[in-house]
């Protein structure tokens, strides 16, 4: 691992076998990290973070003005995050099979006496990715045959810093577990970014036009999802 200093700006770099720069930028104070290919030197490295600079300054105002995630408990009246939509957490304990579902005004979060902290998060963050899992495929068949693409296998998890990631070879789509607490069009927005990637693999302008084709009012998508507090990624 090496680091410098872009102005007054620590970045941490870690050479891998990957074919891209990758700069992202984490919370809660912005820190700053490229992943670069070994096959290229520092000066381009630092050519590249001083071309994003005003990008990273922006995310970094960004995540430093926002209010910082609550820890959460697992404790009853606790709010979580559903499509978009707040919920308080209904904590109920009895001697049956473990159980969460969304209610009319409350996610109830069913599990055995004693259950600690753990136990109940693991519920929690399985059942948000079963939500994923259950919401895209209707997205898929609605979008590839417009898009002219063929999706292979998906995989939601929980992932640290993107929203989601594809494999231009095998055509998989990987998608965050996050994406159940965001609004509904956000998750369609992910998929139809990773599905843009099947017929464009970087961010340049044939990308770009071909997001503007698909989905119009994608830049608005993005700033949506963009609000929540996870690292952002160029």
């Amino acid at each position: 691992m090496t680091r410098f200093l872009l102005g007054d700006i620590p970045v941490e770099v870690r050479f891998k076998d990957i074919q891209q720069v990758r700069l992202s930028v984490h919370p809660p104070d912005g820190h700053v990290r490229i992943s670069a290919p070994r096959r290229i030197d520092m000066d381009t490295v630092r050519a590249f973070a001083m071309s994003k600079l005003e990008w990273i300054r922006r995310v970094q105002r960004r995540l430093r003005s926002q209010e910082r995630t609550m820890l959460h408990a697992y404790l009853d009246h606790e709010s979580h995050f559903v499509w978009g939509q707040c919920y308080p957490l209904a904590v109920r304990e009895h001697d049956a099979p473990p159980l969460v579902e969304l209610q009319h005004n409350r996610l109830l979060l069913q599990l055995r006496p004693g259950s600690r902290h753990e136990r109940r998060r693991a519920l929690l963050d399985a059942w948000y990715r079963q939500q994923v899992r259950q919401a895209v495929p209707p997205l898929i068949a609605a979008w590839a045959p417009m898009m002219g693409v063929r999706v292979g296998c998906l995989f939601v998890r929980q992932m640290k810093t993107r929203w989601g990631s594809c494999n231009t070879r095998s055509h998989d789509i990987r998608l965050n577990t996050e994406l159940a607490k965001r609004p509904p069009s956000c998750l369609e927005y992910v998929l139809v970014h990773e599905m843009t990637h099947l017929l464009e693999p970087s961010h340049n302008h044939r990308f770009k036009a071909l997001m503007d084709r698909f989905m119009p009012d994608w830049r608005q998508r993005r700033h949506q999802l963009n609000n929540a507090p996870v690292r952002q990624e160029a």
